[in-house]
């Protein structure tokens, strides 16, 4: 699904652009602690913007399944929710939004086993 693949390589390019952020604005203005806490966002948003263009490639080369567009958009509700929770908490400091990373956690666990559950019954 071209969907995907779309989303997938937005994800990634602002992947990119929030690591570089990170590196050069952020370093100096925020403690170390918040700079691993951003960089931990970025690479679990860089994972699952591949995650996200891998489940485009194989709606593209398979039947549609509602299991595999599930993964998707769970991976891209995980980005949001523990990417975003984790950027936020950076750079506000507000340690609550910490309880929203989790749920991000779990949107991300669901939607990698939703793959192998397609990859055992389709594949």
């Amino acid at each position: 699904m071209k969907i995907f693949i779309i989303i997938g390589a937005i994800s990634a390019f602002l992947s990119v652009g929030f690591g570089a952020f990170g590196a050069h604005a952020l370093e100096g203005k925020i403690s170390q602690k918040y700079i691993e806490i951003w960089n931990t966002g970025v690479l679990y948003q860089m994972f699952h913007s591949i995650g996200i263009i891998i489940v485009g490639i194989l709606l593209g080369n398979v039947s549609a399944s509602s299991v595999l567009s599930w993964s998707g958009w769970l991976m891209l509700i995980g980005i949001i929710l523990f990417s975003g929770s984790l950027y936020v908490l950076s750079l506000s400091g507000i340690k609550v939004l910490g309880a929203i990373t989790p749920l991000g956690g779990v949107s991300f666990l669901v939607a990698w086993v939703l793959i192998v559950v397609f990859a055992v019954k389709a594949l």
